[in-house]
């Protein structure tokens, strides 16, 4: 609507960038410093599963905050907010020292994440839909993967120069900050009117949709444990000290290109399809991350969550979008809080079945399953519809 391409790629690359912030660093960070906290600080499983928990619950309530029919302010006041949110409470992670403390942080950056993810898409997909581009969407979700992968590059310096993992909180929240002052710029203030053919009103929960809300809390639930103690896993191979960054580095790379590729397939062969297909696989993924016992089994579980796991949450939203009978924010509200309950009931489960078992196998594999079991929802509901 009068955006010209260059100012809509810009737009598409400041989501990009948000989304590194509030999704790939503040969110995801956690995974390759963990290891480190549980040497330094004497973090246990059950602990650091809580943490995890606690950041989760935040992003639920946030998603769930977000889906209130009426907020005060605009959507890009919200989304600079909450990009300010995950900047500091990572900073300040380096500077606390109790548990409720780290409770407190992870809680508030789970809810600045949701915020993310709830207000920058519905503004970046909405502007791109309303300027003919919404294939730039694989451009803004991109962002998780390229967060990842940032950070991951960023702990690994840092590891080679023995820094704490209290200066590994604080550097990474220097690099939010830095990052997030040309969002500023590249997502300015603008339209929020629905493109033609959204109704501002008449939100309605069909049966499409909440099938699709369902499968996205079970996919929260799958990856969720291997995203989050995959670091953790690959210290059985002691000979190899630095594998726990790279294979963080692998997930994130995988991650960039996979939106891209999911939304791709979903052309050719439908988004049910292309959903299932993408469960299916993200399923043997962490299956194989507890099953296999080499470098090449992690660093292949690695590969297949991050070629997975973001092209599945974007795929998600996208299609919860179509669907949406009136306000698309009410919907990737709702799926965001079925997802981040997944992922809240997740690494908790996790934790404690570790004890029960001094191992990741069990609970992976139950992820697995929930992997398959979205894949079949989403498959045979979409095939008995037609859609």
């Amino acid at each position: 609507m009068g955006e010209n391409k260059r100012h809509i790629l810009t737009i598409a690359f400041g989501g990009l960038i948000a989304m590194a912030i509030g999704l790939g660093i503040s969110r995801f960070v956690y995974t390759p410093i963990l290891p480190l906290m549980e040497t330094g600080y004497g973090l246990s499983k059950p602990e650091a599963g809580l943490l995890a928990s606690a950041n989760f619950l935040g992003y639920l309530l946030g998603a769930l905050f977000a889906a209130l029919g009426k907020l005060p302010g605009s959507s890009r006041t919200w989304f600079i907010s909450a990009l300010t949110i995950c900047a500091l409470t990572t900073m300040a992670m380096g500077w606390a020292s109790s548990m409720e403390t780290f409770l407190f942080l992870r809680f508030s950056g789970g809810v600045g994440a949701a915020f993310v993810m709830v207000f920058a898409s519905t503004l970046i997909l909405q502007r791109l839909a309303q300027a003919g581009r919404p294939g730039l969407s694989a451009l803004h979700f991109a962002g998780v993967g390229t967060g990842i992968a940032i950070s991951s590059v960023l702990i690994g310096l840092l590891s080679l120069t023995e820094t704490s993992w209290q200066g590994m909180w604080i550097w990474t929240g220097v690099l939010s900050f830095a990052l997030l002052v040309p969002v500023i710029w590249m997502v300015p203030t603008g339209s929020e009117k629905a493109p033609a053919g959204e109704s501002a009103g008449g939100f309605s929960l069909r049966k499409p949709l909440v099938a699709l809300i369902v499968a996205y809390g079970l996919l929260g639930f799958g990856y969720v444990i291997t995203a989050t103690f995959i670091s953790t896993l690959v210290r059985q191979f002691p000979d190899i000290p630095s594998m726990g960054t790279l294979t963080w580095l692998i997930v994130g790379i995988a991650a960039i290109p996979s939106v891209a590729f999911w939304t791709w397939l979903a052309r050719k062969i439908g988004n049910g399809h292309s959903y299932a297909v993408a469960n299916i696989v993200l399923a043997v993924g962490v299956a194989g991350s507890v099953l296999g016992h080499s470098a090449a089994a992690i660093f292949t579980s690695a590969a297949l969550l991050g070629a997975t796991f973001m092209g599945l949450t974007a795929l998600g939203l996208i299609n919860a979008r179509e669907m949406s009978g009136g306000d698309p924010r009410r919907s990737i509200a709702l799926m965001t809080a079925s997802f981040g309950l997944g992922q809240m009931l997740g690494p908790v489960f996790a934790g404690y079945a570790y004890d029960f078992g001094n191992s990741f196998l069990f609970p992976s594999l139950v992820a697995a399953l929930s992997l398959v079991i979205a894949a079949l929802l989403v498959f045979f509901f979409r095939e008995k519809t037609g859609s």
